[in-house]
C-alpha cells in the first residue's frame, strides 16, 4: 500500500485542522473571489487568529489568473504524483505552500489593468517557487490583508511584476522535484511560515519523525 498523503483540491491535507488556503468562489459570477489563509489547530494560539483574508479579487481578475495557477500547481502536483486538482464553485482547498505563491500572484493582479495581467501572470510564472514564498512572507509582514493593496511590499510586486510592455518569452520549463515539490507539507518537510507579527515557526505536524 502506498503511504502517500490524502489531498483534497491543490495539494491540500485531507487531515481536519492542516494549515492550508481557501479559494471561495461564489456561484454568481458578479460576486468577488475571497483567498483565506486558515491556520487550522495553530489558530487562535500565540497570538495567531483562526484564519485571515488576504485578498479579495474581483472576478474579471481571478478569471485572467486561474488558468494559469491551476497549470502551475497541477504540473507540480502531477510530478510529485499527487492528486491534481481544478477550480470549483465554493471552497477549493490549497496547499500552504501553493497557497502563499497563489497570493503572491493575486496580489500582483489585483489592481492592474486588463492588458498588464498576462504580462503578470508570465513573470509570476518565471519566478522559483522559493522566490513566490520569499515574497509572500515579506509582504505579508506588513500588507498582507485586503486593504493593503496599496501598501509597502504589496504595491511593490504590482510594480515589480506589472513593468514591461509584453510577457517573457521564456518557455514553460518543469520545476526540479527534489528542490521544489518535495517540500510540500504533504511530504512531512518542516516549512519555516512568516506571520504578520514575523513570527517564524515550525508548524508541529510537519516535524519529520
Amino acid at each position: 500500500m502506498s503511504n502517500q498523503a490524502m489531498t483534497v483540491d491543490f495539494g491540500a491535507p485531507a487531515t481536519f485542522g492542516a494549515h492550508l488556503f481557501r479559494v471561495e468562489i461564489p456561484a454568481s459570477r458578479n460576486e468577488p473571489v475571497v483567498i483565506v489563509e486558515d491556520y487550522g489547530y495553530l489558530g487562535q494560539e500565540r497570538g495567531i487568529p483562526r484564519e485571515e483574508e488576504r485578498v479579495v479579487l474581483k472576478r474579471l481578475v481571478w478569471s485572467a489568473i486561474a488558468d494559469i495557477a491551476r497549470r502551475e500547481f497541477n504540473d507540480r502536483l502531477k510530478a510529485a504524483k499527487v492528486l491534481t486538482g481544478r477550480w470549483h464553485t465554493g471552497t477549493n482547498r490549497v496547499d500552504r505552500l501553493l497557497g502563499k505563491e497563489l497570493c503572491v500572484l493575486a496580489w500582483a493582479a489585483e489592481t492592474a489593468r486588463a492588458e498588464l495581467i498576462p504580462v503578470i501572470c508570465s513573470k509570476w510564472a518565471a519566478l522559483r517557487p522559493e522566490e513566490r514564498w520569499w515574497l509572500f512572507s515579506m509582504t505579508v509582514a506588513e500588507a498582507g490583508l485586503p486593504e493593503d493593496s496599496q501598501r509597502g511590499w504589496r504595491l511593490a510586486l504590482y510594480h515589480a511584476l506589472s513593468d514591461g510592455e509584453k510577457p517573457p518569452t521564456r518557455k514553460h520549463r518543469p520545476r526540479p522535484i527534489e528542490q521544489d515539490v518535495l517540500n510540500l507539507p504533504l511530504f512531512g518537510e518542516p516549512v519555516l511560515s512568516v506571520t504578520k507579527k514575523e513570527i517564524k515557526k515550525e508548524e508541529p505536524w510537519t516535524r519529520q519523525k
